[in-house]
């Protein structure tokens, strides 16, 4: 029988329309809308809030109290970022300018002190050219909560607020420009939906990227909990080294990373990282479900900062049986989950610390 070329271009189209899609590519591009990119956008829209705030605080049109708040929540916003960082953020020395974590000769205090001593109307355009010590987060930080520091004292506010307002809008800039190349044409959250292009051959580059990125923030929140617990220094707490020791945020960063975490693994719609595991494959996802609850339960049963669970025997083993937590699942994605979807991790980027 012969087929006129219209009937053969509408076989071909419905055999297309019938053929099943990429599972890889439908979990990329899953996770690219349903969660990177909400990531990204509450990010950049807390950055902003910062910026707002700290103008307000040194306008006195907003107390310390509030201005603290404002700072918790880009704190815990960037903490949530740090599972999905990979793309645009962590190129360009980007994420030092959010974060300068550990901090171990107390650097940012020092070189806020002398930047400020050297430079007392300092603006934005000075602080670009800064370090990145004191470009960030726990420069701020230590801004508004150091003991050293006090805000409402009227010169000491006049001092500093010059630096809280160009972080803020230091911050805020950066923050735009990440989302904006997320958001853009040919960006990245396009890049992980739609292959080849000019990042990825195929969906599972994506994918191997998106596990691997889960597999270095899950082994960082094991490093920002053992460094403070002495996991490094011979079982000797370390207080000092927790990340946000001033705010006494430690815990509360681990928990929005691990929600984030969580989220990549199961999707918006249950379209996440779990839905490449087929049926014979369920008593792995059953796991991992399980290693996500103990950790975020063990975080919610956490009543006390950091700082005081690590000055008695009660409080320092309730941190260690967390770690423990941390490191079964961060096993579970390193070794089983990693090669069950036939992903090489390779390089890790707290290898070596």
């Amino acid at each position: 029988m012969i087929r006129s070329p219209f009937c053969l271009a509408l076989l071909t189209l419905a055999l297309t329309a019938c053929s099943p899609a990429d599972p890889q590519q439908q979990v990329s591009s899953a996770l690219s809308d349903g969660v990177l990119l909400p990531i990204y956008s509450a990010w950049s829209q807390a950055d902003q809030q910062l910026a707002a705030s700290g103008q307000a605080f040194c306008a006195g049109s907003q107390n310390l109290s509030e201005a603290r708040q404002a700072f918790s929540t880009a704190q815990s916003a960037w903490a949530a970022v740090q599972p999905a960082l990979f793309g645009p953020l962590a190129e360009g020395n980007r994420a030092w300018q959010i974060q300068f974590w550990p901090d171990k000769k107390n650097l940012v205090a020092r070189q806020v002190e002398a930047l400020i001593n050297k430079n007392a109307a300092l603006t934005p355009a000075d602080l670009d050219k800064s370090s990145v010590v004191v470009q960030g987060l726990t420069a701020y930080e230590y801004l508004l909560f150091d003991p050293s520091i006090d805000l409402n004292n009227a010169e000491q506010k006049a001092r500093y607020c010059p630096l809280i307002v160009a972080i803020g809008q230091h911050q805020q800039v950066l923050a735009a420009d990440v989302l904006a190349q997320w958001q853009s044409k040919d960006g990245m959250a396009a890049q992980l939906k739609s292959f080849p292009n000019a990042r990825y051959a195929e969906a599972p580059e994506a994918v191997a990227e998106v596990l691997r990125t889960q597999v270095s923030a899950i082994d960082g929140l094991k490093k920002k909990l053992g460094t403070p617990l002495g996991r490094q220094s011979k079982g000797q707490p370390q207080p000092f080294q927790a990340e946000a020791w001033r705010s006494q945020a430690s815990l509360a960063n681990l928990a929005a990373s691990l929600a984030s975490a969580e989220r990549i693994w199961l999707g918006a719609e249950q379209d996440g990282i779990q839905a490449l595991l087929g049926s014979d494959q369920a008593a792995l996802k059953q796991r991992i479900d399980a290693a996500y609850s103990d950790t975020r339960q063990r975080l919610a049963n956490a009543k006390r900062p950091l700082g005081e669970l690590l000055s008695d025997d009660a409080g320092r083993s309730e941190l260690n049986a967390l770690y423990d937590s941390l490191n079964t699942l961060h096993r579970l994605h390193e070794a089983e989950l990693a090669k069950t979807l036939g992903i090489q991790l390779g390089f890790n980027a707290h290898d070596g610390d």
